[in-house]
């Protein structure tokens, strides 16, 4: 059996649907907080039990039977993100999974500016090092974040955020195919893969080009000091760690830390990956 956690959350539901376009409902199971939040996919056949990667006693019945997890790293602000992980890939070997894979990302380091990275960096060395058949999703930088920050430039005119780099803006859909190729064919991705990407990188003054063009508007790329963005944004309602959180971001992105494609994700598709340009469109 299959069992994929976060399965109701942005990736995660993306992943099982497309899983279940490979394997039949009833080798799929879901481990998810609200099971009332998956009663759709249970009512398609899925396995659906509760689990919590903060509460690791409940894992067992909900990984029982597993031959391979799917671990959606833990959406928890700090160390306990990596408690929670670690917590669930012990419940996923416990219950004998012969797989264990685990939604990593691209710029994953230990020294990273951007603090999610410290949290994947730490998960893929604790996987490497637990002697079971592991793949860590090198995943490339969602390209849904830009919705973050367009919202605003469509209304003003104006793109406001501190100085960047490229981006490898990845779709989560072609993520979840991957992840899902991953979870239903042997030896398809195996350890850390190669990062996962769409072939282009962009920064926000490119995006801000793309925007204009599709809207038909002149969007312009206003750059901001980190602390005139960080004081503009708490003045707006942001809480200050999400803030310094954003500005951990940005200060990776002008490090270079996101900078990288590669052809894998377009290989393991077997077609081209969805352009900036393309995702843009369809919001719009």
């Amino acid at each position: 059996m299959i069992v994929i956690t976060g399965a109701t959350g942005q990736l995660g539901s993306r992943i099982v649907e497309r899983v279940l376009d490979r394997v039949p409902a009833t080798e799929v199971g879901v481990s998810v907080r609200d099971v009332t939040q998956a009663a759709s996919l249970a009512d398609r056949g899925v396995r659906v039990r509760s689990g919590d990667f903060t509460e690791p006693a409940g894992l067992a019945h909900a990984f029982e039977g597993a031959d391979r997890v799917l671990i959606i790293s833990a959406s928890i602000r700090g160390a306990g993100a990596v408690a929670a992980n670690l917590a669930a890939i012990d419940a996923a070997r416990a219950a004998g999974a012969q797989r264990i894979l685990y939604t990593s990302h691209q710029a994953a380091s230990a020294d990273s500016l951007f603090a999610p990275q410290l949290t994947h960096a730490a998960t893929e060395d604790y996987l490497a090092g637990l002697g079971v058949p592991f793949t860590a999703l090198r995943n490339g930088f969602y390209a849904s974040t830009l919705g973050y920050y367009l919202g605003a430039a469509r209304e003003t005119g104006e793109l406001v955020v501190p100085e960047d780099g490229p981006f490898s803006w990845t779709a989560h859909d072609d993520l979840a195919e991957a992840a899902a190729i991953a979870l239903a064919d042997d030896g398809v991705l195996d350890g850390v893969t190669p990062p996962l990407t769409a072939p282009e990188l962009l920064d926000f003054e490119a995006v801000a080009a793309i925007l204009s063009d599709l809207t038909g508007r002149t969007i312009k790329r206003v750059m901001a000091g980190d602390d005139e963005w960080k004081a503009a944004a708490v003045a707006g309602g942001m809480p200050e760690f999400a803030a310094d959180f954003t500005l951990g971001m940005f200060r990776a992105a002008r490090r270079g830390e996101f900078a990288v494609t590669d052809p894998t994700l377009e290989k393991l598709l077997g077609r081209p990956a969805r352009t900036v340009r393309e995702q843009l469109a369809a919001g719009l």
